[in-house]
């Protein structure tokens, strides 16, 4: 019997050490009151269609952020819907999470954007403190992105323009 229960013990304990938790990867969900619209440099156009990309980013804390699930391209007005993403994160603490976007003539990842010099933006970060777990009984739902708020791609300035900036500004300081 002591045998059994130790086997059943370290059965559940490896169990809930692969646990997943799920999130709803849309911005706006209406039953959670969430609408926060990504919107391009200006500020006032929301993204669409395939030439910008969004990305949920994940992890324990706001310094261990890491890609989860795949890029999305954005259907209207600034809006996207990823459906359900599963992360590496304990669904009953929960973590830290940010959305990232970027134009797609960029790179298929964030990263390959920002290099690129091309616009790019991302959410504040923000925590969910329980996520949906698709292992409990029954199974819980994704939960939705609560805290996401709307945010724009900023204008990433080319190398050539940031050399003639520097060189603008030393010729200023020079003549003096």
């Amino acid at each position: 019997m002591k045998k059994t229960m130790c086997v059943l013990a370290l059965l559940l304990a490896s169990a809930s050490a692969f646990a997943q938790g799920t999130v709803n990867f849309n911005n706006k969900v209406t039953a959670s009151a969430i609408n926060a619209p990504v919107y391009a440099p200006d500020g006032v156009t929301g993204l669409a269609g395939a030439a910008y990309l969004a990305q949920l980013y994940a992890g324990a804390d706001a310094n261990s952020l890491a890609p989860v699930g795949v890029a999305v391209v954005f259907k209207v007005n600034g809006y996207f819907g990823g459906g359900a993403v599963s992360t590496s994160l304990n669904p009953a603490t929960g973590g830290t999470f940010q959305v990232r976007a970027w134009e797609a003539a960029g790179g298929a990842t964030y990263d390959a954007a920002v290099a690129a010099g091309r616009p790019f933006g991302k959410s504040d970060t923000f925590v969910i403190a329980k996520l949906g777990d698709p292992a409990a009984s029954p199974p819980g739902l994704p939960v939705d992105l609560v805290g996401l708020k709307s945010f724009s791609l900023v204008p990433e300035p080319s190398t050539v323009a940031l050399g003639v900036l520097g060189a603008a500004a030393l010729l200023a300081f020079r003549r003096k």
